[in-house]
């Protein structure tokens, strides 16, 4: 491995939002996205890097979107959890033609279909080389696939907690409205939850913030992006100190 292509990390978990997975289409899954996110995949684990995966279900259904309006919240959340194993099991598919050995555990048991979560087990298969996605969120409704992305890092060890949007950063205000908004590269805990700046729930922020774990958010759609954050490169934006 030469110089450049050291990689800073040795563990992290990366969130990857459901919308992401969607393309231009409306809804679903899009093929060519998740044949992109694995090829990435495949270029990141060139480093050696040990990770773990959090997938969104925004493509398919959210607990407190549109489409849940009127529904039992918990009903709408156990839901949106199961929209993330499906999510999971198409990135699993999509990693396993490419030759990676790969997992999904899931935070409600669903034993037909994948493992259960495991804290060690899961620890397991990382030191073994293989790419674990963690679905079904916490298995609690209320909580976010970022909170759940938080607290995987966590129980895991990660050294930081990647996210993957369709932005390239933390702004100001939203950058699809808003022509003016504004890049902020580096912020606090405290920043982003006294600013109330959309890049993670406030629940994921403080359970970041409370163990130090940075937050690293950029482009996914840029190629060779999510091999740059495991270089240490400076992309997007970080939320730590």
């Amino acid at each position: 491995m030469s110089v450049e292509d050291k990689a800073a990390y040795r563990r992290v978990l990366l969130k990857v939002s459901g919308e992401a997975l969607m393309g231009q289409a409306p809804f679903g899954i899009s093929a060519e996205v998740l044949e992109y996110v694995a090829g990435e995949l495949m270029a990141a684990r060139e480093l050696g890097v040990e990770l773990g995966l959090v997938l969104g279900g925004g493509n398919i259904f959210r607990g407190v979107g549109q489409a849940a309006q009127g529904m039992d919240r918990v009903q709408a959340d156990h839901m949106g959890m199961l929209a993330t194993v499906i999510n999971s099991l198409a990135l699993q598919d999509a990693l396993e033609r490419r030759g990676a050995p790969t997992r999904v555990m899931t935070a409600i048991s669903m034993p037909q279909v994948a493992e259960p979560f495991i804290r060690r087990r899961a620890m397991r298969h990382l030191e073994k080389g293989r790419l674990v996605i963690f679905a079904a969120g916490t298995g609690s409704p209320y909580f976010s696939t970022d909170t759940a992305a938080a607290l995987r890092a966590q129980e895991i060890g990660a050294q930081a907690l990647l996210k993957a949007t369709k932005v390239d950063g933390i702004y100001d205000s939203d950058p699809v409205t808003n022509p003016q908004a504004k890049k902020l590269a580096h912020l606090t805990y405290d920043e982003v939850l006294a600013r109330h700046l959309k890049v993670m729930d406030a629940t994921a922020i403080s359970l970041a913030g409370d163990n130090r774990l940075p937050v690293i958010v950029f482009d996914l759609m840029r190629p060779g992006n999510i091999a740059r954050v495991l270089r240490g490169e400076t992309v997007g934006s970080s939320v730590e100190g």
